[in-house]
């Protein structure tokens, strides 16, 4: 008990003490990011690091109840325009697996199912319960995917700026919610997400706090955004979850399967872009929004660097969330390819 309780203040000492700095900095997305290197660091150094599953909860439903606020009586008019994108985010999920898989198998001698797990771009977990079952190199693929997770959270939200000048527009006027709404919202989004996940639903309390949070903002019984100060909060608890994330990988792994972690990262970057410049063109949407939305990363991660870059948080989630299922079907379709 001594050692989780050391592990779990270590965690969270280096976590917002990295998002503080990050953010003062100013970068793009800092509260995940300099938690995420920060926890990230002390683990490389030896430190033990972990939180316990109640404070990862308590993020993701946080960023869920965050994303559910952007939901207003816009969101119909526009499931026509996003079912077009939609379309092509299910395109360019073959497209990032395939050629991942391309890159893996004949530049660094990868066998196929592992090169295919390992580009997956979502659902780390499921891949990596799939090559644990036999079907490639469990260790490989676990930590071509931390890396991908880790690269991107640092890669993505300044692209995204370069990209798009208007990502960091935020609005001024907002209303904030009172604590005991937010209380209440996280208290049942919490509840019904660890129901979710007993039934097997991926990022369950942050699915389940953003359908609560849309819900009780579409039908008008709840009002405004999640305080400033709790999104801050579920930043660094989320990047101090994928910082600890990188404990798992050793010395060896790392040089063995650097390089073929960056080159995929890579390409699953390009082929996110250019699908991303094809729906920009087909739906007029901004195209920073349609790239965070594509981008090959965790939909906690891409989730929370929508919000804090000021994108429509329901169009990012939504995208996310059907990536998610969608690699569900489609990975086991590509393995037999």
């Amino acid at each position: 008990m001594m050692i989780n309780i050391r592990s779990t203040a270590a965690t969270l000492g280096a976590g917002f003490v990295g998002a503080a700095l990050a953010a003062i900095v100013g970068i793009p997305a800092g509260a995940l990011i300099g938690s995420t290197l920060a926890v990230a660091g002390l683990a490389a150094i030896g430190g033990r690091v972990g939180l316990p599953d109640a404070l990862r909860n308590l993020a993701f439903a946080t960023i869920g109840v965050s994303l559910g606020a952007g939901v207003d009586e816009q969101l119909f008019t526009q499931l026509g325009t996003w079912s077009v994108s939609l379309v092509v985010l299910v395109a360019s999920l073959f497209a990032t697996i395939l050629t991942g898989r391309l890159v893996l198998s004949r530049g660094f001698g990868l066998d196929t199912q592992t090169a295919t797990l390992a580009s997956s771009p979502g659902t780390m977990s499921n891949a990596i319960a799939i090559a644990v079952e036999g079907r490639g190199d469990a260790a490989a693929v676990m930590f071509l995917q931390v890396m991908r997770l880790l690269v991107l959270v640092i890669a993505v939200p300044p692209l995204a700026v370069a990209l798009d000048q208007s990502a960091v527009a935020l609005p001024v006027d907002v209303t904030v919610m009172s604590l005991p709404v937010l209380a209440a919202l996280l208290a049942i989004s919490i509840i019904l997400g660890l129901l979710g996940t007993q039934a097997g639903l991926p990022a369950a309390c942050l699915l389940a706090g953003m359908v609560i949070s849309a819900s009780g903002h579409a039908v008008g019984l709840v009002q405004g955004l999640a305080p400033d100060w709790a999104i801050f909060a579920a930043f660094a608890l989320t990047g101090a979850v994928l910082g600890s994330r990188m404990s798992r990988v050793t010395a060896a792994q790392f040089r063995k399967y650097a390089a073929a972690g960056l080159a995929v990262v890579c390409s699953a970057l390009v082929v996110s872009l250019c699908f991303a410049v094809i729906a920009n063109l087909l739906t007029g949407l901004p195209f920073g929004q349609i790239w965070i939305a594509f981008a090959p990363g965790g939909v906690e991660a891409m989730a929370a660097i929508g919000l804090s870059l000021g994108y429509d948080p329901a169009y990012v989630a939504v995208h996310h969330f059907a990536r998610i299922f969608a690699l569900v079907l489609i990975v086991p379709i590509v393995l037999k390819l």
